[in-house]
C-alpha cells in the first residue's frame, strides 16, 4: 500500500505525468495555477474545453486538431486535475466556476463558446449562469450530470444512487491528495461499495493505477459522495439563471424499475426538467439524444463531437 502514499500530483511531475502532442502552459489565476493548451488561430471562435473527473485536458486530445479547424479551443484542468493546482477543502462548483471566470478574463480574452463533460458540463450550465456578462456566447453541456450528481436533487436520483460509490471507493482507499493510496484495496473493496452494474468498470487488482487517476485528487470524488462540491450551488436554481443558448446531448442511460439506481450520467426524467427550466429561463436549448454512445462523445467518436458541436456553434449568432 505504501508504495502509492503521497506519489502522485504536481508535487511529483516525474512520477504522475507522460508527455503529450501539445504544448502546455500554466495561466495563474491567484489560488489556482491552470494547466492548459490551445490550438487554432485567434481568427476563430473561442472555444473553452472543460474536462470530466478524473479527465485531464488531454482528454480532448484525439477532438483537438479537428476542433483547430473550426475553433481557437483552450483546454484545460480543473484544480485538483492534471498539472493544475490541488486545493484542500476546496473543491466547489463554485470556486471551479470562478477560477473560469478567470481563464476566459486573463488567457481567452473574447466571448467564448464553453463546451463540459460530465461535471465540465455541470460547469458549463455554471458559466451559463453565472458568468460575467458577455464572457460565454452559448455553452454546450455534454452528457451533465445535472441533479443526478446532487445529493439531494429536486429532480430524479441522486450522486448515492447513480456512480457515487467509485468516487467513494476512490476517497475512502486512496485518501485525499493520495495520502493513503491503497491502490489493491481499491479492487479488493469494490463489491462492497459498488452498484452491481458498476462491478465492469472495478479496476485489476495488479498494475499500477491508470494514468488519468494518477493525475486525479481524489477529494474531488470525496466532495460529491458528501455533496459539499455543490453546496452552494443549486441545479435547479443555476439552470433557472441561464441566459444563453444551450446544446445539451444525452448519452446511454438505463434507470432501474425496481431500485431507482441510474446507470448513466443523467436520467430521462431529469433531463426533461432541465429542459423544463432551460425554456422558462427564455433560452434556445437544442436537445440530442445518443443513446448508444458512452459517456464522452469527445472521447469516442471526436469526429461526431466535433460535426455536432460545429453545426450546432453554427446557428448561434455572431458574437
Amino acid at each position: 500500500m505504501a508504495q502509492y502514499r503521497g506519489r502522485f500530483g504536481p508535487h511529483n511531475p516525474d512520477e504522475t505525468y507522460v508527455a503529450h502532442g501539445f504544448p502546455e502552459q500554466l495561466a495563474d489565476l491567484g489560488e489556482v495555477q491552470m494547466n492548459y493548451v490551445v490550438v487554432g488561430d485567434a481568427s476563430k471562435p473561442a472555444l473553452l474545453l472543460i474536462p470530466g473527473q478524473t479527465e485531464s485536458w488531454w482528454g480532448y486530445e484525439a477532438a483537438l486538431p479537428l476542433l483547430a479547424e473550426h475553433f481557437q479551443a483552450h483546454a484545460v484542468d480543473l484544480r485538483g486535475q492534471g498539472r493544475s493546482t490541488r486545493t484542500p477543502g476546496r473543491y466547489t462548483l463554485d470556486n471551479m466556476g470562478n477560477d473560469l471566470v478567470r481563464f476566459i478574463d486573463l488567457v481567452i480574452g473574447r466571448p467564448t463558446i464553453v463546451s463540459g463533460l460530465s461535471s465540465g458540463g455541470v460547469l458549463s450550465a455554471w458559466l451559463s449562469a453565472y458568468a460575467k456578462a458577455g464572457q460565454v456566447r452559448a455553452a454546450c453541456y455534454e452528457d451533465p450530470p445535472l441533479f443526478a450528481s446532487e445529493l439531494s436533487p429536486a429532480s430524479g436520483p441522486g450522486i448515492r444512487q447513480g456512480v457515487g460509490g467509485m468516487f467513494h471507493l476512490w476517497s475512502t482507499f486512496l485518501g485525499d491528495q493520495w495520502r493513503i493510496g491503497d491502490w489493491p484495496g481499491v479492487a479488493e473493496a469494490a463489491p462492497e461499495y459498488l452498484h452491481p452494474w458498476m462491478m465492469m468498470m472495478r479496476p485489476p487488482s495488479a498494475g499500477e493505477p491508470p494514468q488519468n487517476l494518477k493525475e486525479y485528487d481524489p477529494e474531488w470524488g470525496r466532495a460529491f459522495w458528501t455533496g459539499t462540491v455543490a453546496a452552494s450551488c443549486d441545479h435547479e436554481r443555476m439552470l433557472r439563471s441561464v441566459k444563453v443558448p444551450v446544446l445539451f446531448t444525452h448519452h446511454l442511460r438505463h434507470t432501474d424499475p425496481d431500485t431507482g439506481l441510474l446507470m448513466g450520467a443523467i436520467s430521462d426524467v431529469q433531463a426533461t426538467r432541465v429542459r423544463a427550466l432551460l425554456t422558462e429561463a427564455g433560452v434556445d436549448v437544442d436537445y440530442r439524444s445518443f443513446e448508444a454512445m458512452g459517456h464522452s462523445m469527445h472521447g469516442q467518436d471526436p469526429k461526431l463531437f466535433t460535426a455536432t458541436l460545429t453545426d450546432w456553434a453554427g446557428s448561434l449568432p455572431a458574437p
